[in-house]
């Protein structure tokens, strides 16, 4: 049997508004949301829902154990801001120097907002809901702690199929996912030059290790153009250079910084290797010695393809095919939920909800000091959850 839960969702807009700027006035960072894992706890209390938290994070799980035997579904929401301080002029907005810029107040919300429309329904779902309230996901990272702490293992089996979705601010009303890669794996690129540090004004007695790190910092971008095939893209962005503090001083060190995006796995394997040889082979030329420090954040976001199938016609069937599109490519952002899906095949699926004042090509970007998201959404994003893990569960 199907359930019209966008009908049951309607009546709830209220009620998950007040909950999301709530959220919204009291952004935390990291794994410590103390605040938010509290809220969190208040609105479940209620539920038919066995809790259980963290030790090492201010995480929750909730499972909801239906009254009819089947599979098992996970579903996502993190909860942690950003360290921006808010422009938005909204009258609920935070006034703490942190924000919540990229959505994750109403990520809670909506999964809140699921919880409490499956477990009215509790009795005739045929199957278990695992319920991930997430910590972390801007950095340094929840997910894997989470799985550490044995969230995938709390089941009475194996969990058959995970789903998250992301809120944008982009055209209102738009739910998006792709089979396949969806996002980029987020890495971390530090290269040292080391020479010998002397006087400025007699750089022949010294071996400069600035200049290498310009040279490099120039030539990483033509590596890559060579390195890469256009069809596995790799972005890759110097975004740090650092030598000494003082002018008329050649320091002993000196370094680059650089954020890079990979689309596959095989680009993530072969990325390092190819910044120690330019590195190593820079270095070599200016008499310098090289140390290249390479960071895998997360991994390449992937969703199993039965399931973005499955998301997309199962959201068609519920908010009609104009307000569901495949999307054409992968974005170069990243995710965590990358880490669950490397466990569970599963679908990230994107819903955007610029408000109507807001130009959704032009307007401001999740992350922005500006961005605004129209939560009269929210409804529409606990029904999407609810039918995601009702029709996974019912198949």
């Amino acid at each position: 049997m199907s359930i019209d839960f966008a009908a049951e969702a309607a009546p709830l807009a209220e009620e998950l508004v007040a909950i999301r700027r709530y959220l919204h006035q009291i952004p935390e960072l990291g794994l410590e949301l103390p605040q938010t894992q509290a809220k969190v706890l208040e609105e479940l209390a209620d539920l038919p829902v066995e809790i259980h938290k963290g030790t090492g994070l201010d995480s929750v799980m909730a499972i909801l154990r239906g009254g009819r035997p089947g599979p098992r579904v996970l579903l996502r929401g993190d909860m942690d801001a950003l360290p921006v301080a808010e422009e938005t002029g909204l009258d609920y907005a935070s006034v703490n120097g942190r924000m919540h810029a990229c959505g994750h107040d109403l990520h809670v919300t909506g999964l809140l907002g699921a919880a409490k429309l499956l477990s009215a329904h509790q009795a005739e779902l045929p199957g278990t809901v695992l319920f991930m309230f997430q910590p972390g996901e801007e950095g340094p990272g929840g997910a894997q702690p989470m799985i550490d702490e044995g969230m995938l293992e709390m089941l009475d089996g194996p969990i058959d199929a995970a789903y998250a979705i992301h809120v944008g601010a982009g055209e209102r009303g738009v739910f998006n996912t792709r089979p396949g890669t969806i996002m980029a794996g987020a890495n971390q690129l530090h290269v040292t030059f080391h020479g010998r540090g002397g006087h400025a004004s007699q750089p022949s007695k010294s071996i400069d290790p600035v200049r290498p790190t310009v040279e490099f910092a120039q030539a990483l971008n033509a590596a890559v153009t060579s390195s890469f095939s256009v069809f596995d893209p790799v972005v890759a962005s110097v975004t740090q250079l650092h030598g000494g503090d003082a002018v008329n001083v050649i320091p002993p060190a000196a370094g680059v910084g650089a954020s890079v995006r990979t689309l596959s796995a095989q680009s993530t394997e072969l990325f390092p290797q190819v910044a120690t040889r330019l590195a190593e082979s820079i270095a070599t030329a200016h008499g310098c010695t090289a140390e290249v420090d390479w960071q895998v954040q997360y991994p390449v976001t992937v969703n199993d393809e039965a399931e973005a199938r499955f998301a997309l016609d199962t959201l068609t069937g519920v908010f009609g095919a104009d307000r569901v599109v495949e999307s054409p490519d992968p974005l170069m952002g990243s995710e965590d939920f990358s880490l669950v899906l490397n466990e569970v095949p599963g679908a990230f699926v994107f819903f955007q909800i610029a408000p109507a004042d807001v130009d959704p090509e032009t307007g401001p970007a999740n992350h922005s000091p500006l961005v605004r998201f129209d939560d009269s959404y929210l409804p529409d994003q606990a029904a999407a959850l609810a039918t995601l893990a009702w029709e996974r569960l019912s198949r």
